[in-house]
């Protein structure tokens, strides 16, 4: 078994089974996911353990921007005085529960670092934006690096910058 990392397809991946212990989650991705991907409102990327289609982890990418007032001035400071940055939303990031603790959530997140960057030398992006659900998933981004918004402590943002030294540093 050999685990892959691939676009949502609907007619070949199994999503009925996907269950993370979050209702919102386990619905988006057997109920909304290829529609939102069909929509081109969010690209939909799933972990399988090939050649099973079973799908045992997820995350979505979209485009985004942020207000830089709700930036930290550190990261702001040498960047245009625009009201409004683009950036990438990392919208939803789940692990099938009978898959959680192995380390799968970390392994998905690298591949959606190392996809928002490759996009970046095509569309421009100052920074990748996630809305944590609780404090455990706060926890688990502010390990790579993540900060949290001034005003909003489940926001957090990592710059581009620091996505580039967080590959170098795994040579990734």
């Amino acid at each position: 078994m050999v685990l892959t990392i691939e676009l949502l397809d609907s007619k070949r991946h199994n999503r009925s089974i996907f269950a993370c212990g979050n209702d919102n989650l386990d619905a988006y991705i057997v109920k909304s996911a290829s529609q939102d991907l069909k929509k081109k409102v969010a690209t939909v990327f799933v972990l399988i353990d090939s050649p099973s289609m079973d799908i045992i982890a997820y995350y979505t990418l979209s485009t985004y921007t942020v207000n830089i007032t709700n930036l930290d001035k550190t990261f702001t400071k040498g960047l245009p005085r625009y009201p409004l940055l683009p950036a990438i939303l990392l919208g939803r990031l789940a692990v099938d529960s009978s898959r959680q603790g192995q380390g799968l959530g970390g392994v998905i997140l690298i591949d959606a670092l190392k996809r928002v960057l490759r996009a970046t030398e095509q569309v421009a992006s100052v920074a990748v934006i996630v809305d944590a659900l609780d404090e455990k998933a706060v926890n688990f981004y502010q390990k790579y690096g993540f900060q949290q918004f001034k005003e909003h402590s489940f926001k957090l943002y990592l710059p581009v910058k620091a996505i580039e030294e967080l590959c170098l540093r795994f040579e990734i």
